[in-house]
């Protein structure tokens, strides 16, 4: 393969030519290139790239194709194929010259694929196959360095040594590597000297001397980047770096003020804050906090804490103070950091120190009580005014006020002006062994200053109480016991307290050692046994037995008392147990019969209380306020939630009433003919069933459902209703209202027939009742009532 020369243009920029290769064995016509005068005539012919300068003018000479068959004649016709032919290239179709339309960049496409094709115009077919071919586009420096990450930003320790890394900034050029010079770069320090320096290949920026944050705590660096290894012609860009120094503890904490005042109240109670100091640390974060604490105070009265938030001291009081005492202090107090590394330690080597002065108040406090509280002992049964102790207070002030001493709700003891406590009343230990009371120290120059001091009495025992059993027993003994036979174990208590153990001693008493039906034995630990000392004991001669025990005690004088023990005679089996204790259970049962029998007399007085409270009420009752209209004038309640009672049902209205009015229907016949007076009475509950004349046909079952649409004699009713209308009327003391009552309607929900007496004169005509054997167990009485009257009529 051989590669053309490099020819000359108009704009004198190189072309290479391109290569040809050849085929031995190709069959197609010869191509050649036409070079100047030295050309060489290749065998076939297959292109392989053209080079072309990026930047250049529109419409510049790329290179020619030419065929070897071209003799001259402009019969062949040169054709350019592929992605940019026709819009970024051309070819001249009678000389093959290739031109460039467009302006080219490297940087958006380095290289076209084509395709060459030359084709026969007087025949048309192509004189020799496509062959293809690459325009390359070459480089230019026409792309300035760029900082794609900037602008950056650092951080480094304040004080680092020289040759510290700090950070690498890098430039990219978008130029080829491989052309030149054209993206060899340079780093080089516009701004940031002489604190900072750039190595020109890496671009690594490094500290060349030592920075104090407290001085300037960031800094501008500007990197300039030069493409072309920094020769003439080459392209730059520039970015900026901010270089921030972070702290290090390299400051200790320093006191402003040397000398600081402050006051306190002698009142004032520990814990109270009394002042503030503070000192300044230029350093930032957790390196300027710092602890307060007391370098010199003998009395260990104040204490100093830091308050986390303001970094301030806070001077607090650990003692209370005494005006009188002492009435100034002086204290020094130190600071220092809370964080310090080891290799900082020489920043930190003393500590800054203040003065603090404080001066004490002089205040008005209550009197103070020699001693915290008091604690006095005095015997139990000592009289009234007996002394129990003494008390004492004083005014720690200077005036030296009188003091006036009270007891805080006490009506057992009390107190004088000197402070000495006595006895109101007689105490007893048993009721109270110990009293708790508070005495309340009064100034009279002012009596709004008030002290208290606890005291303590103790009641000291005396043996003022004799030993008794220590409960109650239930003893019995069997009719058919044997001598010696053990009853009841007892034991006694005493409420007196004893300086030793208590110890009890029991006997029986005179009488009762000369009855020989107990004895007593003394377990000497506190407990005694109770023996029987005969047999033959008799439930019905003897049913109830007492024994009277002696119990003495230890005490100094000693106290005996005397206990009786009751012992029920009881029969028993040949075990021993109980079987009946009839005197026994008798008497229990008496005494559980009383307590029933009160409570029901005291029943039955509550409910005679109750009756007569009532009849009282009664008779007290106001007069109706209509007396005249007697039993005429009522008012009735209807209840309609069950069946009317038929008529027996008389409680709502007076039947007697209607049929006493002046004005009634005149009854008919229960038959045609003059027979008809002596009719059966009962028929005359039969008539509301019938509803006409000719209800006879009908079927019964129907006809007595008919009359309960069925209303009363309207004639009979609109008279009665007219003649209570007037009489209201005429009645001056009528109340001022009109009431109209009807009692003559059956209820809707019965499913039997009206059998009321009210309408029994608005039929004629017979009716058979046989239907109402049919109706229930409810309606058996009427069927046989009025079947038989029925028939009996017949």
């Amino acid at each position: 393969m051989n590669c053309g020369l490099l020819l000359p243009f108009v704009l004198g920029i190189p072309l290479l030519w391109h290569c040809l290769t050849a085929t031995e064995n190709s069959k197609t016509q010869k191509m050649k290139q036409l070079v100047a005068p030295h050309s060489r005539v290749k065998r076939g012919w297959v292109w392989n790239q053209f080079s072309v300068p990026e930047e250049m003018n529109t419409s510049h000479l790329v290179g020619r194709l030419r065929s070897d068959l071209d003799n001259g004649n402009n019969s062949f016709q040169y054709k350019l194929l592929g992605a940019g032919a026709g819009t970024i290239f051309t070819i001249d179709e009678k000389t093959g010259d290739i031109h460039a339309v467009q302006r080219l960049d490297r940087e958006e496409q380095s290289l076209y694929t084509l395709r060459a094709q030359v084709v026969d115009t007087t025949t048309g077919k192509a004189v020799e196959p496509e062959s293809e071919f690459v325009i390359r586009v070459s480089d230019v420096n026409d792309n300035e360095p760029k900082f794609l990450d900037g602008p950056y930003e650092a951080t480094v320790p304040e004080l680092s040594p020289e040759g510290t890394f700090v950070i690498q900034v890098t430039a990219s050029d978008a130029d080829d590597p491989s052309t030149g010079n054209n993206a060899r770069l340079l780093y080089s320090l516009l701004q940031g000297q002489p604190y900072f320096s750039i190595e020109p290949t890496t671009g690594v920026i490094r500290i060349s001397s030592k920075m104090d944050r407290e001085l300037q705590d960031e800094y501008w660096v500007i990197i300039q980047a030069k493409d072309m290894i920094g020769q003439s012609g080459a392209l730059s860009g520039t970015t900026s770096v901010l270089i921030k120094l972070w702290d290090v503890n390299d400051n200790k904490p320093i006191f402003k003020e040397s000398f600081y005042r402050m006051s306190v109240s002698e009142s004032a109670p520990t814990g109270t804050s009394i002042g503030k100091i503070m000192a300044h640390d230029n350093d930032i974060g957790e390196n300027a906090e710092m602890d307060y604490s007391i370098e010199e105070d003998d009395s260990q009265t104040f204490d100093i804490v830091t308050d986390n938030e303001t970094q301030e001291g806070i001077v607090v009081l650990k003692k209370k103070v005494d005006f009188e005492h002492q009435n100034h202090y002086g204290i020094r107090a130190k600071v220092r950091n809370r964080h310090v590394k080891e290799h900082l330690m020489q920043y930190h080597t003393e500590a800054s120190t203040t003065f603090i002065k404080v001066q004490v108040e002089d205040e008005d406090e209550p009197p103070v009580f020699l001693l915290p509280y008091y604690i006095f002992e005095i015997s139990e049964e000592n009289p009234q005014r007996s002394f129990v102790g003494m008390v004492s207070a004083t005014d720690p002030d200077h005036q030296k006020s009188p003091i006036r001493y009270s007891i805080i709700r006490s009506k057992v003891f009390s107190i004088d002006d000197n402070g000495t406590i006595t006895t109101t009343n007689t105490l007893d230990r048993e009721s109270n062994a110990w009293y708790n009371l508070s005495v309340a120290a009064t100034e009279i120059y002012n009596v709004q200053q008030i002290s208290s001091v606890p005291v303590y009495v103790q009641i000291l025992n005396i043996n003022d109480h004799a030993p008794e059993l220590s409960q109650y027993y239930e003893t019995y003994v069997c009719e058919n016991a044997d001598p010696g036979q053990v009853i009841q174990t007892i034991s006694a208590m005493d409420r007196d307290e004893s300086v030793e153990d208590h110890h009890f001693y029991f006997n029986l008493s005179m009488e009762d050692k000369n009855n020989s039906n107990f004895i007593i034995i003394d377990n000497q630990d506190n407990t005694a046994v109770i023996l029987t000392n005969r047999t033959g004991f008799s439930l019905q001669e003897e049913p109830v037995l007492y024994i009277s025990i002696l119990i003495a005690d230890n005490g100094i004088p000693s106290l005996t008392s005397t206990n009786t023990l009751t012992v029920y005679v009881c029969d028993c089996d040949d075990d021993g147990n109980t079987q009946s204790c009839s005197n026994k259970e008798l008497a229990l049962s008496l005494g559980f019969m009383m307590e029933v029998i009160i409570a029901i007399l005291i029943c039955i007085m509550i409910i005679f209380g109750f009756v007569f409270l009532t009849l009282g009420l009664t008779q007290r009752k106001e007069q109706p306020p209509f007396p005249e209209k007697g039993d005429g004038f009522r008012e009735n309640i209807f209840s309609y939630n069950d069946e009317g009672g038929g008529e027996e049902d008389t409680e709502a209205f007076d039947i007697v009433e209607l049929r006493s009015s002046t004005v009634r229907r005149p009854r008919r016949s229960l038959q045609a003919g003059p027979d008809s007076a002596s009719a059966d009475p009962r028929s005359l509950y039969r008539r509301p069933l019938q509803a006409g004349p000719d209800s006879t046909s009908a079927d019964p079952r129907s006809l007595y459902r008919q009359s309960l649409q069925a209303g009363p004699d309207s004639a009979v009713f609109r008279r009665f209703i007219l003649e209570k209308l007037e009489e209201a009327d005429a009645d001056p003391c009528a109340p001022p209202f009109d009431a109209l009552q009807t009692y003559a309607f059956e209820g809707t929900g019965s499913s039997a027939g009206s059998l009321s007496s009210v309408a029994s004169a608005g039929s004629e005509q017979e009716e058979d009742y046989d239907y109402l054997a049919d109706l229930g167990p409810r309606f058996q009485r009427l069927a046989c009532m009025f079947g038989s009257a029925v028939q009996s009529h017949n």
